[in-house]
């Protein structure tokens, strides 16, 4: 696998689901649960970090790690939830910035792990001993963008389908 290219096609995913998409519906609640595309973004601008602290405690064990931390204290909805909040004054445009600028940072930091890592099994046991980073990115980086995007495209969707019956 080639961790670089996952990582890339998942942000082009995201891109794509919010191009040209006005201001008004990415603060529209009910995109994914009660979050709109603006939390949605911030939901994954704080898994960005989650990995550019990984990759740099992988390469550097004294690196300061503390979302990676709080992802692995709190995994699941109070992590989520917290990360959102903390970004919910930020203005639609604060949090795509955020959220490009970490996933750049994210793929400069790979550069720095070797391919011999990033396919060892266990190297990750809060995740699960059988995984290996690879793993952990395909997972939880491109299938979770994958995810978030067509909830954003149906989202989308559902808004042209209503504007045509108005």
């Amino acid at each position: 696998m080639h961790a670089h290219d996952i990582l890339m096609y998942g942000h082009r995913t995201v891109l794509h689901a919010v191009a040209d998409l006005p201001e008004a519906d990415w603060l529209t609640s009910g995109v994914c649960g009660w979050w709109s595309v603006k939390d949605i973004l911030a939901h994954l601008a704080s898994f960005e970090h989650v990995l550019e602290e990984l990759l740099d405690h992988l390469v550097d064990p004294a690196a300061p790690i503390p979302t990676l931390e709080q992802f692995q204290l709190t995994r699941g909805d109070p992590f989520n939830a917290l990360q959102v909040e903390l970004r919910s004054p930020f203005s639609v445009q604060q949090v795509l910035d955020e959220y490009t600028h970490v996933h750049e940072q994210t793929l400069e930091r790979l550069e720095g792990v070797s391919g011999e890592t990033l396919r060892r099994v266990g190297t990750l046991p809060w995740y699960g001993q059988q995984y290996s980073l690879d793993d952990f990115i395909v997972y939880a980086f491109y299938g979770h963008k994958r995810e978030h995007s067509a909830q954003i495209a149906v989202f989308r969707d559902r808004g042209v389908c209503f504007a045509g019956t108005l």
